[in-house]
């Protein structure tokens, strides 16, 4: 009797484990990638008493008509410069280029980036950072911009998913140095698609 009351004891004790922690949330890979990034204490940003309550992070809901396809231009010309960051800290940045497309009937260009020091790494030497201002910011997400990472395209043109535009790190932990969006890659739109603004409780 006392053996099947300790099995009985150790079902419930797992089936109250197993019930407490829940899958965390996404539609689609890089959803779930991120959050589990998130929850992860070894690659998270967040701060220790944010990531004890984390569940997920808020996202807008997927939509493909922030799938878009640009026009990708090379600027070769352009000299480096230091990017203003959250802190003191002034990375080296190179303007690579510029994407131009269509989004609701409107037509709009941003300039994307490469970083001196990472495009040097293993990996990355085709990165580009597309860091971008839009008309959801301190409302919905984030009141410093988002950020979108893209790949050199072999062609002239080269797809831009917002559904994975991402917050910087400063966004959840002010221990962070983030690179300030440059204004002139402000959409005079409101893109409703990627990570929301996160809600600290």
């Amino acid at each position: 009797m006392k053996y099947i009351l300790s099995v009985l004891t150790l079902l419930f004790f797992i089936s109250s484990c197993s019930q407490k922690k829940k899958p965390l949330p996404g539609e689609t890979e890089f959803q779930k990638n991120l959050n589990a990034e998130f929850k992860d204490a070894t690659t998270s940003p967040l701060k220790e008493k944010d990531l004890k309550t984390f569940n997920g992070l808020e996202f807008f809901n997927v939509d493909s008509n922030f799938v878009v396809n640009a026009k990708f231009v090379r600027t070769p010309d352009e000299k480096p410069f230091k990017m203003k960051t959250t802190t003191d800290r002034l990375p080296i940045y190179t303007k690579y280029g510029e994407v131009n497309f269509e989004l609701n009937g409107k037509s709009f260009n941003l300039n994307v980036y490469q970083n001196e020091k990472l495009m040097k790494e293993e990996g990355y030497e085709d990165y580009l950072f597309l860091p971008f201002l839009d008309e959801t910011n301190g409302l919905e997400s984030y009141g410093g911009g988002r950020y979108l990472d893209l790949r050199i395209p072999e062609g002239n043109s080269l797809t831009i998913d917002f559904n994975n535009a991402y917050n910087p790190y400063c966004a959840y932990n002010d221990k962070y140095s983030c690179p300030i969006v440059p204004r002139i890659n402000y959409l005079k739109t409101r893109i409703e698609a990627g990570v929301k603004n996160f809600k600290k409780y």
